[in-house]
Order: C-alpha cells, then sequence, then structure tokens
C-alpha cells in the first residue's frame, strides 16, 4: 500500500507515558513505513527482526501513540484498526478500500461546517475526523475495484 505522505520523525516522550524498549521499537517500525498496518502487523514485523514484545503490548502502544495524535488509525473494511505515523497538522483521509492506498487531505468547507455546527449548537472544543472511501485509479486500472 504506498502512500504519498512523509513520515514525521519519532518522538520519545512525546506521546504520553515513559520511553521503554518496547515503545521504541514500536515508534521505529512506525517510522519505518508509510503504509497503514494492523498491530499484528506491526507484531510480526518486530518479532521476525528479532525484538522481543507482545501483541498485547503492540496493541496498548499503538493506542497510546493514537491517543497522543502521533499516529493516524483507520478502520478497515473487514473492521480492524490499522495505523501509520500522521503528520502533525488537521487533516482527513482518502482511503481505497481495495489496496488501503491513503492521501492526507485538507477540508476547509468542513472546517468550517463543523464550526459553524459547534456554533449553532453550543458546544466548544470540537473534535472530528472524515475519512473517505474509494477505489484508487492504480486498483482501477488494472481490474480491482
Amino acid at each position: 500500500m504506498p502512500t504519498p505522505t512523509p513520515v514525521g520523525s519519532v518522538g520519545s516522550r512525546t506521546a504520553g507515558g515513559r520511553s521503554t524498549p518496547q515503545k521504541r521499537a514500536v515508534e521505529a517500525e512506525l517510522a519505518a513505513s508509510d503504509d497503514f498496518r494492523s498491530a499484528q502487523e506491526i507484531h510480526e514485523a518486530l518479532r521476525s527482526g528479532g525484538t522481543s514484545i507482545g501483541l498485547a503490548t503492540v496493541y496498548r502502544t499503538l493506542q497510546t501513540l493514537s491517543d497522543a495524535g502521533e499516529v493516524d488509525s483507520v478502520k478497515t473494511d473487514a473492521g480492524e484498526a490499522a495505523y501509520r505515523r500522521c503528520s502533525r497538522s488537521h487533516h482527513h483521509h482518502l482511503i481505497c478500500r481495495v489496496c488501503g492506498y491513503t492521501v492526507e487531505i485538507e477540508g476547509p468547507a468542513v472546517e468550517r461546517w463543523a464550526t459553524a455546527q459547534a456554533e449553532e449548537h453550543d458546544f466548544a472544543d470540537v473534535a472530528h475526523t472524515v475519512e473517505l472511501f474509494g477505489v484508487c485509479a492504480e486498483c482501477r486500472s488494472a481490474g480491482r475495484g
């Protein structure tokens, strides 16, 4: 699954909690790829590379990084969470539902709409995520969607 967005630098303590060897290993594995990957895929890559780490530790680390805004998390068509390093700015995703190719996109109209809705209903500190799903050009040209 290729991705056009460059990966940000790996943080050590900015993503919440203490910096353990296992956490640094997960961060390094995320930084090594632009693709969205499941916790199981990340766990397998770490184990194949000689890192002794449990799957539960990978899940906890990914959740911590996600909560801190250090990684993007999306749901695959199968309902599984997939993760990757994200840019630091607020963004949304356009995701190929066939291969998972993902583009970070901006949506100024969505931002204005969300702000207007919050104001209209007297809400403050509103956050949102937008994920658009479709079939990328590569999958269409290969007849996979």
